[in-house]
């Protein structure tokens, strides 16, 4: 199970720890959130390749941080569903 840490959190930026995940789930959520018109920017960093936990930091014009981070999950899961549907209907 993934924990999330909130690190730094204000009215339109969060910053979070996401215990256990790596590159491939971080990626497709920034880029999902960068998507998004009231996200100014979302980024992560991975410290270590093999011991560090990616830090994830989103940033809003006004809308809420929080907010954007959910709506941004239920479409990457959403998507994730497609893709498996997919997959199994190829195969």
């Amino acid at each position: 199970m993934n924990d999330i840490k909130v690190l730094k959190q204000t009215a339109t930026e969060i910053e979070f720890e996401i215990e256990n995940e790596s590159h491939g789930v971080c990626n497709a959520l920034r880029h999902i959130l960068m998507e998004d018109e009231d996200v100014e920017f979302a980024v992560y960093n991975i410290d270590h390749p093999l011991t560090g936990k990616p830090i994830m930091t989103i940033k809003t014009n006004g809308a809420n941080p929080k907010d954007a981070l959910k709506k941004a999950a239920e479409q990457l899961k959403n998507d994730s569903e497609s893709f498996k549907q997919l997959i199994e209907e190829a195969l």
